[in-house]
């Protein structure tokens, strides 16, 4: 199986009240977390990227205080300190050009001898547009077609596949022997020509990771992705989606093995499968407080539900659709659909509205002794529910030491995961051919 660690952070999942939650700004996280990857054999390091400050009821959201630094600066100083571990950078497609991303990641490549991934997400919300204008001549109506595409009719997606494809041809502009040529693209989003700045890369190409479980982000992963970070709650549901994304790969002349897909998982482990599971509860509890457990259900509502008790039945009123109370953050579902699926849970199981949300917003756990982590894992990969997991840890440095410590070496004895890297580039480690240049 693959591994690799997401460094917690901006979000919900990091207990940020335990006394062991340290700075996710301070350089010595990064360099403790990815370390601990490095030294548990991991593929790759994972860094999440936020582009404005989320607003919630005319507030800055309280997670967003704390800041995100900037994902390729960070990751070009672990370049330094680490060896072998995939370095793996969040980066906007829609608020980036081609010519300097490329180059940008090429160089990240370079100083870390093959260890770059770009995980490439997109945005068409008018609110983080704004960090982005040049002035007020964009109809606020207007931004997020006019951000997502230069032509009538695209979406995010729409650029960021031609932005994938300019900078592949950027980095195939000069050959494997050093020489480097003139490039030249000419497409519905971009119109660029000239000469690239940095040679070809260790490992060819940095590997493309893309996040999304829409129809139209698995048809992008399958034309264009070397991973697809995903998120699922159930081995059937898993397969269902491995079954589905590999499915698509033939009509783009791939194969199966061409596409890595790894869910975000957390795990949770102790010395027994009943203190593990106490444990789990207890960290949940934790990050979704009762002031949590109100925010979450306003994202839904589109409205000010402070007079509501977290421990009390779940509002019975009627959401308000683009209230605009929430801003910058992405809603997965419908909010009509996904609060009839609130009520019928907490009908069934006579839930609260703060245990409703610990409920429905538990990312895939792996819950128990580390024997029964590593065999479950074992599990979904043997399955073919997925190819690896990204490990999204709930402390921050030091949520990941428990695993490598102890999970680690049971999924190494069995056989279930490597024992030391066989290669040097993070396409080794993935078991991804390197990319045949196309002059």
């Amino acid at each position: 199986m693959h591994l690799a660690a997401h460094f917690p952070g901006v979000n919900a999942t990091t207990v940020w009240a335990d006394p062991r939650s340290r700075s996710q700004i301070d350089f010595s996280s990064f360099v403790h977390l990815a370390r601990t990857a490095e030294r548990g054999k991991f593929d790759f390091f994972f860094l999440a990227e936020g582009l404005r400050l989320r607003e919630h009821n005319g507030r800055i959201h309280d997670l967003d205080v704390v800041g995100r630094p900037e994902s390729l600066t960070v990751l070009n100083a672990l370049a330094a300190l680490t060896e072998r571990l995939g370095l793996a950078a969040t980066v906007n497609a829609t608020f980036n050009e081609p010519y300097e991303l490329a180059r940008r990641l090429a160089t990240l490549d370079h100083l870390s001898a093959g260890r770059a991934a770009w995980n490439v997400v997109t945005s068409s919300d008018a609110f983080t547009g704004e960090n982005f204008r040049r002035g007020g001549y964009l109809d606020r109506a207007d931004l997020p077609q006019a951000l997502g595409s230069a032509r009538p009719g695209g979406t995010p997606y729409t650029r960021a596949a031609e932005f994938v494809a300019t900078a592949r041809e950027m980095w195939d502009s000069w050959t494997p022997g050093g020489e480097s040529r003139p490039f030249a693209h000419e497409g519905e989003q971009f119109t660029i020509s000239g000469e690239f700045t940095v040679p070809r890369s260790p490992q060819g190409h940095p590997v493309v990771i893309q996040a999304g479980d829409s129809g139209e982000g698995r048809e992008f992963a399958a034309s264009a992705a070397d991973i697809i970070f995903t998120r699922h709650g159930t081995l059937e549901a898993g397969r269902d989606f491995y079954a589905d994304v590999k499915a698509r790969l033939a009509a783009y002349g791939r194969q199966p093995d061409d596409l890595k897909i790894m869910p975000g998982v957390t795990v949770v482990t102790a010395d027994t499968d009943a203190e593990a599971q106490e444990r789990a509860y207890e960290i949940r509890r934790q990050q979704v407080s009762p002031q949590n457990a109100i925010l979450a259900a306003e994202q839904l509502w589109g409205r000010d539900l402070s007079a509501y008790d977290p421990d009390g039945p779940l509002p019975d009123i009627d959401p308000v659709l683009d209230s605009g109370l929430v801003k910058g953050r992405v809603l997965h579902g419908d909010p009509v659909g996904v609060i009839a699926r609130w009520r019928a849970i907490a009908e069934a199981k006579g839930l609260s509205l703060r245990q409703t949300v610990i409920e429905t917003t538990t990312r895939q756990s792996f819950i128990g002794s580390p024997r029964t982590v590593a065999a479950e894992l074992t599990a979904f990969v043997d399955e073919r529910a997925a190819d690896g997991f990204i490990l999204v840890p709930h402390l921050t440095p030091g949520g990941l030491d428990d695993f490598v410590d102890r999970v680690v070496p049971l999924l190494q004895e069995s056989g279930a995961f490597r024992s030391e890297y066989s290669g040097s580039t993070l396409r080794s480690h993935l078991g991804l051919a390197e990319p045949v240049w196309k002059g």
